[in-house]
């Protein structure tokens, strides 16, 4: 791709002790970028560099606020109008510094030669699309295929990530899908135009553990085929050992260590790095005291919902059991795991459970008491014994809403708190306890 440049810059060549050698295809120096906030600027990503090489993986861990996906995002010339690149930043792909390419230039890149796979799919899909039309359109943006031929390609794709009956899906809209399935479904528009570069931020976050493997495994095949090079951007340190060839480790928005990967797990340099990899669950569980009741139990509970096919002028309803006979029994200080592949009911099943959607039929009992045939009104004093962490924080957080009062309004509801001071201190002790600034 010829592409009319403000700028550009020789690539370096390496022949370093890393083994790493040629000239890299991403190539960035001296990032650094700050956001516009109320009370002043946030340096959010301070100074880095990084270089990425045909056919590598390369990792970016640290933990939740350390400047990855921001450093993604300006690769991708995604940043939002609060952000400001630092003068001095550069980031070349093939020799060419990007950070200073007109937006034309940059939509030419982006989807094509330089695609991303998105953390949240459910707030990157458009809601009043098809799955297939935004795929086909991811397509044509970039090729010159008839809207059959995108049609076809789009089939295609969503067989290679493995969504069952792909065809269906291709009509059906993203809150129609599952978590699971929507990510596959941005992982197969990412993959549409075989990039050059794929930026992967957290990609299989909502999948099981064996689609995870089938995932990973898929881009990795395409990689070698395709000599495409891959930035994951992930916190699971099992993934980054087994996927990735080079890991660079963030923190506070500064690369604090970068190595081979074998190197760098087998021996870390930098402290927060040995904390990181110190944090890998290990060991077994603790048994549980004895004497703990029962919390929760359900069963025999059952959901389905009406899915429309046909046409808008002849619909045809169709029942879709999420949920068909299922129960169990959770103790008081008790983890119990519910697995499952996507699309097999797990969600369905917990928010069943919770009552936040009801079921057809069924029993559930919380602390020794039905509570499936409950009203609104009568579940409302139990909700603040009954909480549940969503899979998509951004499609769940009220964007019109500061982060205290986000937090501040369940303590409303539920009448926690006698004063407003009081609640603020709560606010600020659970953001505290979630490994957060209290005065974010």
């Amino acid at each position: 791709m010829t592409v009319a440049l403000a700028e550009s810059f020789a690539p370096t060549v390496r022949h370093d002790h890393d083994g790493r050698q040629g000239q890299p295809i991403i190539d960035a120096r001296n990032v650094a970028v700050a956001f516009k906030v109320e009370h002043g600027v946030v340096d959010a990503v301070k100074d880095i560099s990084f270089q990425l090489y045909r056919g590598e993986t390369i990792a970016i861990v640290g933990e939740s606020g350390s400047g990855k996906s921001v450093t993604a995002r300006t690769v991708m010339g995604l940043l939002s109008r609060r952000a400001t690149v630092s003068p001095g930043s550069s980031v070349c792909y093939d020799g060419q510094n990007i950070l200073k390419f007109p937006e034309s230039a940059r939509r030419k890149l982006r989807g094509n030669r330089i695609s991303m796979i998105f953390q949240e799919p459910m707030s990157s899909l458009n809601p009043i699309y098809t799955v297939g039309s935004q795929i086909v359109e991811a397509i044509r943006v970039h090729r010159k295929v008839s809207r059959k031929q995108a049609w076809a390609r789009a089939l295609e794709l969503l067989q290679h990530v493995q969504i069952p009956d792909p065809a269906a899906r291709l009509k059906q809209y993203p809150h129609q899908l599952s978590g699971g399935q929507r990510q596959r479904v941005m992982i197969a528009m990412a993959l549409a135009n075989n990039p050059d570069v794929l930026i992967a931020d957290e990609p299989t976050t909502a999948l099981d553990v064996t689609v995870q493997a089938q995932i990973l495994n898929l881009i990795r095949s395409l990689q070698k085929e395709l000599r495409m090079a891959v930035i994951l951007i992930t916190h699971d340190l099992t993934v980054v050992r087994r996927f990735s060839d080079y890991v660079y480790v963030m923190q506070h928005g500064e690369m604090c260590e970068h190595n081979v990967t074998e190197r760098l797990f087998a021996n870390p340099q930098h402290p927060y790095t040995r904390r990181l990899l110190a944090s890998e669950p290990h060991g077994q569980p603790k048994p549980l005291p004895e004497g703990c009741g029962t919390i929760l139990e359900a069963s025999g509970v059952h959901v389905s919902f009406m899915l429309r096919h046909g046409t808008f002028l002849k619909p045809d309803w169709r029942e879709l059991v999420a949920v068909d006979d299922l129960g169990l029994k959770l103790c008081r200080h008790e983890t119990l795991g519910l697995v499952g592949e996507s699309g097999s009911g797990k969600t369905t099943f917990g928010q069943a459970l919770l009552r936040l959607i009801d079921a057809k039929r069924g029993e559930i009992h919380f602390d020794g008491k039905p509570i499936h045939g409950l009203s609104r009104a009568e579940m409302r004093p139990l909700r603040s014994r009954m909480q549940i962490v969503f899979q998509d924080p951004f499609s769940s957080l009220n964007p019109r809403m500061t982060i205290g009062q986000i937090i501040e309004e369940g303590l409303i509801v539920n009448s926690i708190g006698a004063t407003r001071r009081e609640r603020v201190e709560r606010v600020r002790d659970a953001l505290v306890s979630a490994g957060m600034p209290g005065d974010i």
